[in-house]
């Protein structure tokens, strides 16, 4: 197993300071997964009942609270062809919960004893937490707007905080100092981080009986999912599992969507679009993703599409969400119009089967006095 950049072919052995290429473009792991879904093994009811697919030794001690194996169900029992998968009741209150357990099981099995992170608040959680979990020191930089819920959680679990003014892009410049000299546990950067999202896959197809739907839907800002979410179908599809991959559905605020006007406007890459307003989708403000091209690639191959949101859409889907029994912040309430616009314009029609993704808890969004 090594580090692999698509850009120049370049491959890397893994360390605990290595998380781009000398490129500058982010790495891979090249690997070899297989698919076994296994009762017997420990925490089976957790994304580790995978773990055979996960690149992890089999000798390793795992960093693990539980998560994965979050609720796949019907949005509305009257149309059951439209389901949610309740990825904010992972441990946390996030999906990020599922790249930190494997990475952090990845940094400890290294002997890394401290860590830095950026985040907008979900991911700074996770990694503070697992880190707390693996006893491992760990330094969150966020932006001075983070949600006060959000900051008071990292906090909680012992993390050094540094508040960075500005926006999401200020807190990524102002840790890469850090990252020279102590282990960079990034979301975005760190292939094996992108080795715990990919499990949503595999828990999608098996929730449904071992067939995958015909879409899937979620949030989008550096693509923390969507990317996981092609790694794990083309996994499943090389293995046989499953036919076809899914047709993955992006969504993005419209004061922040740099992938969408790549998608729209057919660029062969993804260009930095500057923020150009507020958001209530804080969890998804990139203006320049790391990993634009991959998703691109994921976009062209599962024959994908985007759409954006504004902050209107988003408090109707909180509403939507709500009066079905299901509290999420407002980064998740995105994909609740996205599926009706997807289904304006086509992408969606009647009879086919879409699984949204939810990310993160409304509690994380509520104000602390």
């Amino acid at each position: 197993m090594n580090y692999l950049c698509t850009k120049c072919d370049k491959t890397y052995e893994i360390s605990p300071l290595r998380y781009q290429c000398d490129c500058g473009n982010a790495l891979t792991l090249a690997k070899d997964s297989r698919i076994c879904p296994n009762p017997q093994v420990p925490a089976a009811m957790s994304l580790w009942r995978y773990r055979e697919a996960l690149p992890i030794n089999a000798d390793t001690e795992i960093v693990t609270l539980g998560e994965g194996m979050t609720p796949l169900v019907p949005l509305d029992v009257n149309a059951p062809e439209h389901f949610v998968k309740l990825d904010y009741l992972c441990p946390t209150g996030s999906y990020k919960d599922r790249g930190a357990s494997v990475l952090l099981t990845h940094l400890k099995a290294l002997g890394v004893e401290a860590v830095v992170e950026d985040s907008s608040g979900n991911a700074g959680a996770a990694i503070a937490a697992y880190s707390a979990r693996a006893g491992i020191h760990c330094t969150i930089y966020c932006p001075e707007s983070t949600s006060p819920g959000k900051l008071k959680q990292i906090s909680a679990y012992g993390a050094e905080l540094k508040l960075v003014p500005g926006n999401r892009m200020a807190t990524t410049e102002a840790v890469k100092y850090a990252a020279e000299r102590t282990c960079y546990a990034s979301h975005n950067w760190h292939p094996f981080f992108f080795e715990g999202t990919k499990t949503l896959a595999y828990e999608i197809v098996e929730q449904l009986g071992w067939q995958p739907p015909t879409h899937v839907i979620c949030p989008v800002g550096f693509g923390s999912i969507y990317l996981g979410l092609y790694i794990g179908f083309s996994e499943l599809q090389t293995q046989g599992l499953i036919k076809n991959v899914p047709r993955l559905l992006g969504v993005q605020p419209d004061v922040c969507c740099p992938i969408y006007k790549a998608d729209v406007n057919k660029t062969p890459s993804v260009t930095r679009m500057t923020q150009t307003g507020k958001t209530l989708a804080e969890g998804i403000t990139a203006e320049l993703p790391i990993r634009g091209q991959l998703i691109l690639e994921a976009l062209t191959t599962t024959n994908g599409a985007f759409t954006t949101v504004g902050d209107e859409d988003i408090k109707t889907g909180l509403t939507t969400l709500a009066a079905k029994g299901i509290y999420v912040e407002p980064t998740s309430a995105v994909v609740v119009k996205a599926y009706q616009k997807f289904r304006d314009a086509g992408i969606v029609t009647s009879g086919d089967r879409v699984v949204s993704i939810l990310t993160g808890t409304g509690l994380k969004a509520s104000r602390i006095s």
